[in-house]
């Protein structure tokens, strides 16, 4: 009888990066995000709704179109190709995030130019982190 068997031994390694992958960059578009919140006031202690209201769009967004962008199915998730898809969904990702925050249910706005900040700076982090992981491990390998 012949049955193929998947044994998940190749793919185990692969899965566990996509999932740090994907932890981090949540992690930091939530991180941005809060440290945008508190240089402009916030308090996430003392009114932690009204922080979880400022980032839920983002995070959302990110997870939203990053699943419809493929981002962490690649077969190479940093390199050329990969960058280029997470930016292209970042770019995306923070505009379904700045409609999300514009919808009266949430709190926030969108008042210019916060659609630049969060676009660029987080496209920054994202990119810049991936770029420098994916440098360390050419060093290392």
């Amino acid at each position: 009888m012949d049955t193929a068997v998947q044994t998940g031994v190749r793919d185990s390694a692969a899965g566990r990066e996509r999932i740090a992958a994907g932890v981090i960059d949540v992690g930091l578009v939530a991180a941005m995000v809060l440290y945008g919140y508190v240089h402009h006031g916030g308090d996430p202690i003392a009114t932690p709704l009204e922080s979880l209201e400022t980032v839920a769009p983002f995070v959302i967004g990110w997870i939203a179109v990053a699943a419809l962008a493929g981002v962490y199915t690649r077969d190479r998730l940093l390199g050329r190709d990969g960058l280029r898809v997470t930016a292209t969904a970042w770019i995306a990702a923070a505009n379904v995030g700045l409609m999300l925050r514009g919808a009266p249910l949430l709190h926030g706005s969108t008042i210019w130019p916060f659609p630049v900040v969060i676009t660029v700076s987080v496209l920054a982090v994202l990119l810049g982190w991936r770029l420098g992981f994916s440098l360390y491990l050419s060093v290392t390998e």
